[in-house]
């Protein structure tokens, strides 16, 4: 689980060709798109093989963690990050009975299911007359089975959670635009409309001190 710790060079958690060579593609792809939705457009192909693979993500990254920053026994392993900290690609473990808080990204990018079944609720403001203002409400709940996967592009379905529907941990990869583990963004109470600073983590690798932390919301 050792990686490269200079900032000038990309890190790898997971040493295997696949990967190496999804991120070639990925980074070739991304430079040469106009935008992000081009950039979205032309990954799914690559990112799909990637999801598709059942051998190149080790165990140790398959596994919950108790005391991950998403709580619930949530892992969040870090499985490359690209010099300049502005592509990451994560596991995202949840285990049997356990969500995510409901969060936002801030970032663009693709999530799939590479084992296990998920529930996802995605979030939107809520405007009926009587709610208080940043209310969230269920816009959309859908079920994800392996291989499926989605865009995210904020502000559009960025707020969500999601929960295993399976008797064995779901485990979910993510390409995201940023340095997703180490951003500060945000979790929501739907019930009372209250929004707190969150930063996720990883469980295999650190962030920066908090000197950045934003104040209350």
């Amino acid at each position: 689980m050792s990686a490269q710790v200079a900032s000038s060079a990309d890190e790898y958690w997971v040493h295997h060709p696949l990967l190496r060579t999804f991120v070639c593609e990925a980074k070739a792809i991304i430079a040469a798109a106009d935008s992000p939705p081009s950039a979205l457009a032309a990954l799914r192909a690559p990112f799909a093989r990637l999801l598709g693979d059942r051998e190149w993500l080790p165990e140790v990254f398959r596994q919950a963690c108790e005391t991950g920053g998403m709580g619930g026994g949530i892992g969040q392993w870090l499985l490359y990050r690209s010099a300049d900290h502005s592509l990451t690609l994560f596991s995202l473990v949840v285990p049997p009975g356990s969500a995510t808080p409901v969060h936002d990204h801030l970032a663009w990018g693709l999530v799939g299911l590479y084992e296990g079944g998920q529930e996802e609720s995605i979030y939107r403001v809520a405007h009926a007359a009587g709610h208080d203002p940043g209310r969230l409400e269920v816009a959309t709940v859908r079920h994800l089975d392996v291989g499926d996967f989605y865009e995210l592009l904020p502000p559009d379905n960025d707020i969500h959670s999601v929960r295993t529907t399976t008797p064995a941990p779901s485990i979910s990869l993510h390409l995201l635009a940023s340095d997703i583990g180490c951003t500060w963004r945000h979790t929501y109470d739907p019930e009372n409309g209250t929004v707190r600073p969150f930063r996720s983590g990883y469980t295999n690798a650190e962030c920066e001190d908090e000197s950045d932390r934003p104040g209350p919301s």
